[in-house]
C-alpha cells in the first residue's frame, strides 16, 4: 500500500495496484481516511487501519478455489498436515527451501523409490547431506493439489516433518496476517 494526501494505492485480491480517493469504493473496498503512516479502509463492511506495507488477509476463498489456511505455532512456524502421493505427511512451510524436502524414512514409508532420483549433495541447516532429486506425483495441502512437484529426499537425515519449499510455494499466492497464513493456488 502506498499513501498520498487523501489517496492510497492498494492491491485488491492480487490484482493491479489501484489509486483510491477518500470516499471512493472499488470491489468492496472503500477508503475512509489517510494520514502520513496509514490508511483506514472499509473492507467488505469491516473497518481496518493498515500501515504502509501492511496487508489485510480476508477470509479464505470459496471452496471452488484451491486454498489452505494455516495458523502459526507458538514459535511462529506454520505447520500443516498434507499428503504426498496419497500418504500422510506433516509439512513445515519453509520459504528458504528450494524444493519440498523429506527424509529417506518418510520417502520409504510413502512408497517412494527415492534412489531412482538424481543423486547429489544438498546444503541443509545441519550441514551437507546426500540427497536425491525427484518429482512427486501429487502433493496435497488443504484443498490444493499439485502434480509433478520437484522434491529432494535427504538420505539418513531424520526430520520431524517434511519441508514445504518453493517448488510448491512459488505456485501459490501467500497472504499473511498475524498468526494466519492463507495459501491460494495461482496455477
Amino acid at each position: 500500500m502506498g499513501l498520498f494526501p487523501n489517496k492510497a494505492v492498494v492491491t485488491i485480491d492480487g490484482g493491479a495496484p489501484r489509486v483510491l480517493t477518500v470516499g471512493k469504493s472499488v470491489e468492496g473496498v472503500t477508503l475512509i481516511s489517510t494520514d502520513r503512516e496509514s490508511a483506514t479502509l472499509n473492507i467488505d463492511g469491516q473497518k481496518k487501519t493498515l500501515r504502509i506495507g501492511q496487508h489485510h488477509v480476508g477470509p479464505a476463498p470459496a471452496s471452488s478455489s484451491q486454498s489452505a489456511t494455516l495458523t502459526a505455532d507458538p514459535r511462529g512456524h506454520f505447520l500443516i498436515d498434507g499428503q504426498i502421493n496419497g500418504g500422510s505427511v506433516r509439512f513445515l512451510v519453509d520459504t528458504g527451501a528450494t524444493t519440498i524436502a523429506l527424509s529417506s524414512g518418510d520417502a520409504t514409508r510413502l512408497g517412494i523409490d527415492y534412489r531412482k532420483g538424481r543423486p547429489g549433495m544438498m546444503g541443509t541447516a545441519n550441514g551437507v547431506a546426500t540427497a536425491y532429486a525427484l518429482k512427486l506425483d501429487t502433493v496435497r495441502v488443504g484443498d490444493i493439489v499439485l502434480n509433478n512437484v520437484d522434491a529432494a529426499v535427504l538420505e539418513g537425515n531424520p526430520m520431524p516433518f517434511a519441508l514445504l519449499g518453493m517448488s510448491f510455494l512459488n505456485r501459490m499466492e501467500m497472504k499473511r496476517e498475524g498468526q494466519t497464513m492463507v495459501l491460494i493456488r495461482r496455477f
